[in-house]
């Protein structure tokens, strides 16, 4: 299948790392904290953590920790169809679309639940006809953008002369949870919200670049499951990271990576943190991965739509490579990666 056009969007409100900590630090339930679990806060989010700010659809970050588990999921439920329908609305402007061009929605999420589903809510903000095909996959963690790509693909298969929109959307800022758990400490610091759509067909685009998508791969590690996963804590999503997470991360990344059948060309992974990233780079003794660090720099972890808006920084690049390995990872234990090839 071909990419037409992607685009991504982000909320309003942003703040840097320092404004987060100023936020937190004397929240009441960071002052229940142990002193060393508010050390820890202090430290990583005005460390190096390789991330200068974040956006979240609220406009305090402290507000989250006052909200109860319906509250939470109230803010899901708000602004992810927001955030999708910005994003899919760039984009089919990108591609000279309308939304009644679209024959098949696929969306992925894991920050919150909804039942019909995000992509209901989508097809009606958007205006997207009644016949389109509307498809959400949920609980595939933060690697979800690549399996989507592989389910629009089958789509595509089945139908070639349809137009398909998949887009990945996380209200993070949804599933942020604070206790004296280093993990959970970690994972407030590192995500935000935003999301990332894009538009495709088995026809290559009439003007621009032509990129082909193909040779999806993914890798399973289930034994691995509880090193990073959501579970639900008194109603709300409490994320689970274990330390080794990095290191598992780049191996997976590796074994897809020597797996390709041919040299896969730019890399451009989810960039789950900076160390995850590094330890790809160590892993794949490759380039750096700079337009993963620029995301992670500008937005933080975003979960799902973090390797799509690597991918659209670097086509925006001056010279985008002729072709790109995405990989992306998470819950599960799970690494998935496409291959885009210019034509």
């Amino acid at each position: 299948m071909f990419l037409h056009s992607l685009a991504s969007a982000v909320p309003r409100h942003s703040f840097t790392q320092r404004e987060c900590w100023e936020a937190f630090q004397d929240a009441p339930r960071t002052l229940a904290l142990k002193e060393s679990s508010r050390g820890l806060l202090q430290k990583i989010l005005l460390g190096n953590s390789g991330i200068e700010r974040r956006h979240f659809c609220l406009s305090s970050p402290r507000d989250v920790f006052s909200r109860d588990a319906g509250s939470l999921n109230h803010e899901f439920e708000r602004n992810a169809p927001v955030l999708s329908c910005q994003a899919l609305t760039a984009a089919l402007g990108k591609a000279g679309q309308r939304p009644a061009d679209v024959d098949a929605l696929f969306i992925a999420t894991c920050t919150g639940y909804l039942c019909p589903g995000l992509s209901s809510h989508v097809a009606e903000k958007s205006g997207l006809r009644r016949d389109a095909f509307l498809q959400d996959l949920a609980g595939l963690g933060c690697g979800a953008a690549l399996p989507t790509l592989r389910s629009a693909s089958h789509f595509l298969a089945a139908h070639p002369a349809a137009t398909v929109a998949v887009i990945a959307v996380e209200v993070c800022s949804a599933a942020f949870f604070m206790d004296d758990d280093p993990g959970v400490l970690i994972s407030l610091c590192l995500f935000g919200d935003g999301a990332s759509a894009s538009i495709w067909s088995a026809q290559a685009p009439s003007h621009g670049p032509a990129y082909r998508a193909l040779d999806f791969r993914t890798a399973h590690y289930p034994e691995e499951r509880e090193l990073i996963r959501f579970v639900n804590d008194g109603g709300k999503l409490r994320n689970k990271l274990h330390r080794s997470v990095p290191g598992l991360a780049a191996k997976a990344v590796g074994a897809l990576h020597r797996s390709s059948p041919e040299d896969p060309g730019r890399i451009l992974a989810h960039p789950g943190g900076r160390d995850v990233i590094e330890a790809i780079e160590r892993e794949l003794a490759c380039p750096p991965l700079t337009e993963s660090r620029e995301v992670l720099r500008d937005f933080g972890n975003l979960s799902s739509p973090s390797v799509m808006l690597a991918l659209e920084k670097h086509l925006e690049g001056e010279q985008p490579a002729d072709r790109i390995w995405l990989t992306a990872f998470g819950a599960g234990f799970s690494c998935h990666s496409a291959r885009l090839v210019r034509h």
